[in-house]
């Protein structure tokens, strides 16, 4: 159960097409923007708005890290005592890695060993917070399957309600099978999400793209979803969309597109969204403001997992939390086009290479509880 602000240690190329499982007229020309068509429903706020804690995973498994486990577990502690300077940080851990997880996190992070876990992808796992129009909170369980039974998940299939639970939080599961980092809100009505991630057999077989809209609309509160095709098998997510596209506000998209002399295929996905999200409305009407953040020139590893986004950003209350990735010309700039897009925030950069050469980022370990509203 909830304790304050705090937990005591408790038992226990597409464009936007409509949600309601049709093709959807085309969009407006004009700048008109539509009203909301729900004002009592459950929504998942936009990432930005005020949060009451961030939660997240602590990593003890060598099955899955073998040595690298040490530095993956200093990454996680550096991002968990960061986003603790801002708001409050719980992180789960197995009952015999709380004591390891509370020294090396640091007296602000607060370490319970109620949730079992597995891994620490927690933006995949955990719950995901709604608030209906009352300005109570809920959550819904996406039904994570190992990103298509890739990975052994038997703990963190079950981290969504065992999170909710602590907190009697209302929980449901979603009708489909996805995972947080494949979709992103504006709280206003639109998602966007990546194809290869959730229209595919691993996750959610036989299911049409009609049926899968639906689904994540329902479970997010939303009306209108912006589908980018993505790519398939290149890595163990299916290309979540969360490393290149994110709303930084209503009718404002940051896409991360690396520099012109790439021209693999994680370069082109990147160029595809842009030209995607550049030709989308929204679930208002309006057409899509894009903002652009140029990738890295250079990094210090040489993983081919190594995730290189400035875009896997998290935003705790009163920041903006990003890697660097030690090109000093193009971190700086990283920087400044973050801190004019969310104006008044402190943008912290960290080096947290161990976490990005596992293929995730920031955000793939960070999960918001936003605060709800009397």
């Amino acid at each position: 159960m909830f304790l304050g602000s705090g937990i005591g240690a408790a038992a226990a190329l597409m464009i936007a097409t409509s949600c309601e499982g049709t093709s959807q007229p085309s969009k407006r020309e004009d700048d008109d923007v539509r009203p909301s068509s729900s004002t009592t429903r459950a929504i998942v706020p936009l990432e930005s708005e005020p949060h009451r804690r961030t939660w997240m995973a602590w990593p003890s498994s060598r099955e899955i890290w073998g040595g690298l486990l040490p530095g993956i577990q200093r990454d996680i502690a550096l991002v968990a005592s960061t986003v603790a300077r801002f708001e409050p940080v719980v992180m789960c851990a197995n009952p015999d890695d709380v004591e390891h997880a509370s020294t090396m996190c640091g007296r602000p992070v607060e370490v319970i060993g109620d949730v079992p876990v597995g891994d620490c992808w927690m933006r995949d796992s955990g719950p995901i917070f709604r608030i209906d129009g009352d300005g109570a909170l809920s959550a819904v369980g996406l039904n994570f399957n190992g990103w298509g039974d890739r990975q052994a998940h038997e703990r963190d299939a079950r981290v969504a309600e065992f999170i909710a639970a602590l907190g009697d939080t209302p929980f449901t599961t979603a009708a489909l099978v996805a995972e947080g980092g494949a979709v992103d809100t504006d709280g206003d009505g639109t998602l966007m999400a990546t194809e290869s991630s959730v229209i595919n057999d691993n996750r959610n077989p036989g299911r049409s793209k009609a049926e899968l809209e639906a689904a994540l609309c329902e479970a997010y509160g939303a009306d209108d979803l912006i589908w980018v095709p993505g790519l398939r098998d290149r890595d163990i997510t299916d290309d979540h969309i969360d490393a290149t596209s994110r709303f930084i506000r209503p009718g404002v998209v940051m896409v991360q597109v690396p520099p012109e002399a790439r021209t693999d295929v994680w370069a082109e996905d990147a160029r595809q969204q842009r030209q995607v999200v550049s030709r989308a409305r929204d679930a208002r009407g309006r057409r899509l403001e894009v903002l652009g953040l140029d990738g890295p020139t250079t990094v210090r590893s040489d993983s081919p997992d190594f995730l290189d986004s400035y875009a896997n950003f998290y935003t705790p209350n009163g920041a903006v939390i990003t890697a660097e990735f030690g090109d000093a010309e193009a971190d700086r700039a990283a920087a400044g086009v973050l801190a004019d897009a969310f104006p008044g925030r402190q943008v912290v950069q960290l080096n947290v290479d161990r976490l990005h050469g596992g293929g995730g980022g920031i955000h793939c370990v960070t999960q918001q509880e936003p605060v709800d509203r009397p």
